[in-house]
C-alpha cells in the first residue's frame, strides 16, 4: 500500500472535533452542578436564604461600675462560609501524530546449473568447448507503523462568580449582631442584689432610652440637612436664571456706544448686590431657618428675613416676589426646614432632659422604686 493511503481512512474532523465536544458538555455540566449546588445548599424549599445562627456572650462596662452580659446572636448566610464548586474547563489540547515506516526489499537468484560439451574442427584446427549455467533467487519485504492520539484536559475552580459575590456582600452589609438578652452584673461580673440590682436596671433602662433619642435626633438632623440643601440648591437655579438674564441683556448693547457700555455697567452692579443677597442665604440658610423657628412664627411665603434680591428684565434689583420662577418651590423648601428644626429642637431638649435624669440617678437624688 503507499505511504499516502494509509492516511486515507482517517476522519480528522472526528480526530479534533469530538474531544472540544465532550469539553464543551463537561463545561455544561460543571456549570449546572454549580447551579445545583447553590440552590441546594443555600436556599430552602421555600427559595428563602438558610442561614446559621451563632451565638455568643459580650461583656461590657457601664459608667456606675457594673457590667452587662449581652447574648448576642447573628445570623449568616451560608453560601457565605462554604466554598463554592466553580470548576471550568480552561484549557484542551489534542496532540495526534502518525507515524508510518514502509521498506520493502526484493531479491532473486536462481541455482540450477548444466554443462555442454563439444568439438568442431575448422580447417586443420579442433577446437574443444564446455559451459555451464547457474541462477539464484530470493525475495525479502518488511513495513512499520505506528499512531499516536493524545487529549489534555486542564479544570480548575474559578472561585465564588462575581454576580454572586456581589449578592453575597449585599448580604454581608446587613449582617449585625441581634441582642437576644442582657443580664446585669457587678464590676467582677458576679450577681447583683437589692438596691443596687435596682439602681442598674433603672440606669441601663435610662441608657435604653438615650440611645433610642440620639437614633432619632441623628434621623432627624439628617432630614433637617437634606431640607436646607434643597433651599441652597433652589438658590443657585434662581441666580442662574437672572444670570441668563443678564446675559441676555448684555448681549443686545453695543459695547462701543458710550450709552450702551454705561448701561452694561449698571446691569452688572445691580446684579452684583443681587448675587450677594443669595450668597448670604447659600451660607447662612442653616442660621436663618434655626433663627426663623426659633420665633415660632410660620411665614405665608418667602421670609422677609433672608432680604433676597431680583433681578428683573429691565436690568434693575428689586424685592425678591412671587412672581419668580423658584419662588413657590423655595417657600414651601423654608417651611419643611422651619417644621423639621423645631423638631430637632424638641428632641435635643428630650435628649437633655433624659441624660440629666440619667445623671440624678447615678448620683443617687432619685429615690428608687420598691
Amino acid at each position: 500500500m503507499a505511504i499516502a493511503e494509509q492516511f486515507a481512512g482517517l476522519q480528522m474532523d472526528q480526530l479534533i472535533g469530538a474531544p472540544l465536544r465532550a469539553a464543551a458538555d463537561a463545561s455544561t455540566q460543571l456549570a449546572n452542578s454549580t447551579a445545583d449546588f447553590i440552590n441546594n445548599v443555600g436556599f430552602d424549599e421555600k427559595g428563602n436564604i438558610r442561614n446559621v445562627i451563632f451565638g455568643y456572650q459580650q461583656r461590657s462596662v457601664n459608667e456606675d461600675g457594673t457590667s452587662n452580659l449581652d447574648e448576642m446572636k447573628v445570623h449568616v448566610p451560608l453560601l457565605a462560609i462554604v466554598p463554592i464548586p466553580n470548576l471550568q474547563v480552561d484549557e484542551v489540547n489534542i496532540l495526534f501524530d502518525m507515524e508510518v515506516k514502509q521498506s520493502e526489499k526484493s531479491e532473486s537468484a536462481m541455482d540450477m546449473g548444466a554443462s555442454l560439451s563439444g568439438s568442431a574442427r575448422i580447417g586443420f584446427i579442433k577446437v574443444n568447448v564446455t559451459g555451464s549455467v547457474s541462477a539464484h533467487q530470493a525475495n525479502t519485504r518488511s513495513s512499520d507503523n505506528s499512531a499516536k492520539y493524545h487529549v489534555d484536559v486542564r479544570a480548575t475552580n474559578h472561585g465564588t462568580p462575581e454576580g454572586l459575590a456581589r449578592v453575597l456582600d449585599m448580604m454581608a452589609a446587613n449582617v449585625s449582631p441581634m441582642l437576644v438578652g442582657s443580664t446585669l452584673k457587678d464590676g467582677n461580673g458576679q450577681e447583683l442584689s437589692g438596691q443596687a440590682k435596682m439602681k442598674a436596671e433603672k440606669q441601663k433602662a435610662l441608657r435604653q432610652e438615650i440611645s433610642q433619642i440620639e437614633n432619632r435626633l441623628r434621623a432627624a438632623r439628617e432630614n433637617l440637612d437634606s431640607s436646607i440643601q434643597q433651599i441652597r440648591r433652589l438658590a443657585s437655579v434662581q441666580l442662574n436664571t437672572y444670570q441668563g438674564s443678564l446675559t441676555k441683556l448684555i448681549g443686545g448693547l453695543d459695547q462701543d456706544n458710550e450709552e450702551d457700555s454705561a448701561k452694561a455697567a449698571l446691569y452688572t452692579n445691580n446684579m452684583e448686590t443681587v448675587n450677594q443677597s443669595w450668597g448670604v442665604l447659600k451660607n447662612q440658610a442653616q442660621e436663618m431657618i434655626r433663627l426663623l423657628s426659633d420665633t415660632g412664627e410660620q411665614e405665608e411665603g418667602v421670609s422677609g428675613m433672608f432680604a433676597l434680591k431680583a433681578f428683573n428684565s429691565e436690568g434693575e434689583a428689586g424685592e425678591y416676589g412671587e412672581s419668580e420662577n423658584c419662588y413657590t418651590a423655595l417657600a414651601k423648601a423654608q417651611k419643611a426646614a422651619v417644621t423639621l428644626q423645631a423638631n430637632v429642637d424638641s428632641i435635643e431638649k428630650e435628649l437633655f432632659d433624659k441624660k440629666a435624669e440619667y445623671n440624678d440617678v447615678i448620683a443617687g437624688k432619685i429615690k428608687q422604686e420598691q
